[in-house]
């Protein structure tokens, strides 16, 4: 396969059939275009020694299913099982000759035609697709900016739960970062307390100490936010799952953003104000260790990947 990677000649996966990219289609009067009535996750596909493998697909899944329930998609759960899921994502790389890192962005579309707003009792059908493995942020290090919009609270819209349309409040910070000459936004919640990036989570370092937000802070609890407190507690690192202030983040010894798309990726500018991170001493650990397991040269590999 080709280094450039053109993912719309390659084959989805649409309603348990492999298909043309052209060809996979949501109807317009469908739950998922007029509401956002979906829900999402995005994992790694590395290529390794021992061939392609997925990141955490285990978890993927999980929060496929956990997000389904949350938002009352409940048809999902009784057609898909994590055998199944992991056969057809093996099938779709399989069948495009995949060689070489990427990701697949799996989504459940609730495809009912003029449902109204409800979520229960409907169809929904899963699609997945391939594309470049390429991260969302400047790999040498962002520069965020605190958002004017506020992470929307759990109890409006659950962030715990990857939903399509909630979105919208990703994109109105992200943009509005963009515009001011950012490369991201970092939102707070209600109470003015740090939450997470558009689409990344936070951490900083201070003193040794690996802090980050709380689960309870309006955040999605990131599967690859769960594998670097793994990675720094075995690292004998102490770790603080707290509420976090914002002035903190601007006397951080080492800030960083991480997630599937974002990688690991230093933060060297909060708000106009400089983060003097040295060498990124903790963070550059941590990101090698991380870079190790998706290659498959790392004592985690074994656990976290699935050969496909």
């Amino acid at each position: 396969m080709s280094q450039e990677l053109d993912f719309q000649q390659l084959k989805v996966y649409f309603g348990d059939n492999l298909i043309d990219f052209s060809d996979a289609k949501l109807p317009i009067a469908s739950s998922a275009v007029l509401y956002g009535l979906s829900v999402y996750s995005v994992f790694a596909v590395r290529k390794t020694a021992d061939g392609m493998k997925a990141f955490r697909l285990t978890d993927h899944f999980t929060r496929l299913i956990e997000s389904a329930k949350i938002i009352g998609i409940d048809d999902f759960a009784k057609k898909w099982d994590y055998e199944k899921f992991e056969k057809a994502v093996s099938q779709l790389v399989s069948e495009n000759n995949i060689d070489q890192d990427v990701f697949i962005r799996c989504s459940v579309h609730v495809d009912t035609l003029v449902a109204g707003t409800k979520s229960r009792g409907l169809n929904s059908v899963l699609s997945m697709f391939i594309y470049p493995y390429k991260s969302i942020l400047p790999e040498a290090g962002a520069r965020i900016k605190t958002s004017v919009w506020r992470r929307v609270p759990d109890n409006s819209i659950p962030p715990r739960a990857k939903v399509n349309g909630a979105y919208i409040n990703s994109v109105l910070g992200k943009q509005d970062a963009l515009d001011s000459g950012y490369d991201d936004c970092l939102f707070l919640d209600m109470a003015g307390h740090v939450c997470e990036l558009s689409a990344a989570n936070i951490f900083l370092v201070k003193n040794g100490v690996l802090i980050t937000p709380d689960s309870t802070s309006d955040l999605l609890e990131g599967i690859n936010r769960k594998t670097i407190i793994e990675y720094a507690k075995d690292l004998g690192i102490k770790v603080e799952q707290r509420t976090v202030d914002l002035t903190e983040l601007y006397i951080a010894d080492e800030l960083f953003a991480c997630g599937t798309s974002a990688w690991l990726t230093p933060i060297t500018e909060v708000d106009g104000r400089k983060i003097d991170s040295g060498n990124h001493i903790l963070s550059k650990k941590l990101s090698k260790l991380h870079l190790d397991t998706l290659s498959g040269k790392s004592k985690y590999s074994d656990k976290l990947l699935t050969k496909l």
